[in-house]
């Protein structure tokens, strides 16, 4: 069963290098091979459809579908707020064409991030890790790795979304003085380790009560309206600014 666990943790990590640092607009194609594989890792595990999380699927898109309608009224109120509004100033989608947005939300989202993460961390690797460790040690282990997965995006993020990245690493989002040219890489990366492993944690326990659809639409709410609130907040701003160039179509 380790040599099972290892082969699982090494798919999942050449999916991550691929879809960071190497081929980031084939993460869609990456990430459903990845899931393929270790799905098939799964059934030669023996690990069963219920250990894997997939069930209740209405009560998945109940409880999915109320958390992800929570998560657009709290970016619009994070939007309509001044104080708040530089959080969603992340280059990452402001830089992106209309076409390109709507493909990011659309596609690379759904299919390039979450099909795989949801599968892996809260499916195929708890369910492994649990036939050697004791269930809680596996749920935990898994969400550890989940924020060690973060470590590539947490960098990307730093030059995209400064104010983001400040608050992340425990710090006033406002900007400083710029003589430290933005928070320390290593703080950042431990703060986003600590949040997403945390995440890791409450995704799972939605998926232990609503199966694997629960977390999957609300991990789909969160980062694909993401582009959404970050257009409107630049649209926001410009509107308080006056007149000025419009967003690349």
């Amino acid at each position: 069963m380790r040599r099972t666990i290892a082969t699982g943790l090494g798919v999942l990590t050449a999916a991550n290098l691929l879809n960071n640092r190497v081929a980031r607009r084939w993460a869609p194609v990456t990430s459903a091979a990845a899931t393929g594989a270790l799905l098939l890792i799964a059934r030669r595990a023996g690990l069963t459809r219920h250990e894997l999380g997939f069930r209740d699927a209405r009560a998945g898109a109940a409880t999915g579908g109320a958390l992800a309608a929570a998560v657009a009224a709290g970016y619009a109120a994070g939007v309509a707020l001044p104080r708040t509004r530089p959080l969603f100033h992340d280059q990452r989608a402001l830089a992106l064409s209309r076409r390109r947005v709507l493909e990011e939300a659309l596609v690379q989202v759904p299919f390039g991030t979450v099909l795989l993460e949801e599968v892996g961390f809260r499916g195929v690797l708890p369910a492994l890790l649990g036939r050697v460790l004791p269930a809680r040690t596996a749920v935990a282990a898994s969400a550890a790795l989940f924020g060690v997965w973060h470590v590539l995006p947490a960098l990307d993020m730093a030059r995209a979304n400064p104010a983001l990245g400040r608050l992340t690493a425990g710090e006033d989002p406002a900007p400083g003085d710029g003589r430290r040219g933005g928070v320390e890489a290593g703080r950042l990366v431990a703060g986003t380790v600590a949040s997403t492993a945390l995440a890791g944690l409450v995704f799972h326990g939605l998926r232990h009560r609503a199966g694997l659809l629960a977390p999957a639409l609300l991990h789909v709410a969160t980062n694909s309206l993401g582009y959404a609130a970050a257009r409107a907040a630049r649209r926001l701003d410009d509107r308080s600014a006056g007149p000025a160039a419009p967003l690349r179509r």
